[in-house]
């Protein structure tokens, strides 16, 4: 079964259906469901998946022949094409009078292997757009690649493609759908240990408790999630140990680039290097507060909460883990669930408050959702905002949440009302998100405001 990527297929149907030429380019991180959202789309066409290699242009051309001429005859060959330039013409010439797809995955290995591909699918398209009725997908991996080689000004490929789609990973919603019998606070966890990437999502073993499953995944050198990370940065970065360096310590609390190149003992200009990639990867993201672009409130975060767990956690325990001592690790990481949580939480009351607003369910249509932090001149000290929703009407959600075992007080509902007087709409709304509920003095507080609400997990998706 498909997941979550009903949205995808539904266009790419239309398109198919259109009976045109199409040029269709499908890109996103490693894992997370391209070729998985192909295949479903294929089913039932006539229709050819190639995957290229990490190799030469011979072993390509020879993987490129042997698919083309078996789904051409039906049966097995070991001919061949001369060149690359004769098997597209072959393609190009049958799609003049059939539809079909062609699906080349992993194309930044086929463009590595072959640079001139993209000039020469430049030159077919060019010529036989208005005559064919071939369905060309073109997927990757390389999210810098397929925007700076494939999507950007600088590609032969500029302007040729007719759609394109970037795959993300699965929100909240659509994740908790590969599982049956897990908790909802266990639904939660494995939603931040994953990230919403599908491969990731499919280790998770509902046979087995929330803590067996970290301890397998995380804490064991067999495991699929044990090397993961690494492995991904390996396979994108040329200095996989400076990349590695910075990851670790943007996910340990450096937020700033002075911070992260001075725990990094990188230069500033260096590290700032290693931050552009990450950021090109789609590994770091960059922060600032609702409404307010760049400027020294700029911070870094990893955009992926795996990651975030991963070198938190695994780097630290490795002596431990090389001991198969899968217990103590978990009663060192145990109590700083809940801190990682916080962010992880955060996310998901957004994309709850995305679905309402959607949906038409809550007091006003926001446009806009994030995070503030900035100074409070009365108390004279930084505040924070975990949710900030401005419409377009002069109005205004603000929000916060809190992911402890311990119920939410009234202090915590009476800071962030006072807090409201920063922001200069006349209307507002206020939403307090609390895993383990509120207290009675807190719900009489909240009582007392008809805009205001208090929503516990349980309450949000039990």
């Amino acid at each position: 079964m498909l997941v979550g990527r009903e949205a995808e297929l539904a266009k790419l149907e239309e398109l198919y259906r259109g009976e045109r030429f199409e040029c269709v380019i499908v890109y996103g991180r490693r894992r997370v469901g391209k070729t998985r959202l192909i295949s479903e789309f294929l089913k039932e066409k006539e229709g050819l998946y190639i995957s290229a290699v990490e190799s030469g242009a011979p072993e390509n051309l020879e993987i490129f022949s042997q698919a083309l001429l078996h789904f051409a005859s039906g049966a097995r060959t070991e001919a061949a094409f001369p060149d690359f330039r004769q098997a597209l013409d072959y393609i190009f010439t049958m799609a003049r009078e059939r539809r079909f797809v062609l699906a080349i995955d992993e194309f930044p290995y086929l463009a590595g292997a072959y640079r001139p591909i993209s000039s020469l699918l430049q030159n077919y398209i060019d010529r036989e757009h208005e005559q064919s009725k071939l369905f060309l997908i073109l997927c990757g991996s390389s999210l810098s690649f397929m925007e700076n080689q494939v999507l950007g000004y600088q590609s032969p490929l500029y302007g040729r493609r007719t759609a394109q789609f970037l795959i993300r990973p699965l929100n909240y919603f659509d994740s908790i759908r590969f599982y049956q019998s897990f908790k909802n606070e266990d639904l939660a966890v494995i939603y931040g240990l994953t990230a919403g990437v599908p491969q990731y999502l499919l280790q998770f073993d509902e046979k087995k408790s929330l803590t067996r499953n970290i301890q397998d995944n995380f804490f064991d050198p067999a495991a699929y999630l044990f090397e993961e990370p690494t492995n991904l940065v390996k396979q994108e970065c040329r200095e996989p140990a400076q990349y590695n360096a910075v990851i670790r310590a943007v996910a340990r609390g450096s937020t700033r680039l002075s911070e992260i190149a001075s725990r990094t003992a990188l230069s500033t200009g260096l590290c700032s290097n290693y931050i552009s990639t990450l950021l090109s990867l789609g590994i770091l993201k960059k922060e600032t507060p609702l409404g307010m672009e760049g400027g020294k409130k700029t911070f870094y975060a990893l955009a992926d909460s795996m990651f975030r767990f991963w070198y938190r956690f695994v780097p630290d325990n490795m002596a431990l883990i090389q001991q198969r001592e899968k217990n103590l690790i978990w009663e060192r990481v145990a109590p700083q669930l809940p801190a990682f949580m916080g962010p992880v939480f955060e996310e998901i009351c957004k994309q709850w408050l995305w679905r309402e607003n959607l949906a038409g369910r809550l007091p006003i249509l926001f446009t806009s959702l994030g995070r503030w932090w900035g100074n409070d001149p009365v108390r004279k000290e930084e505040a924070e905002i975990d949710i900030l929703a401005p419409s377009d009407n002069e109005e205004l959600i603000i929000g916060e949440c809190k992911w402890t075992n311990a119920k939410l007080g009234p202090e915590t509902v009476r800071l962030l009302l006072e807090r409201a007087r920063l922001f200069p709409q006349p209307v507002k709304y206020f939403y307090f998100f609390s895993k383990s509920g509120f207290t009675k003095a807190c719900e009489k507080d909240a009582a007392a405001y008809d805009n205001l609400r208090l929503l516990s997990f349980s309450g949000m998706f039990g």
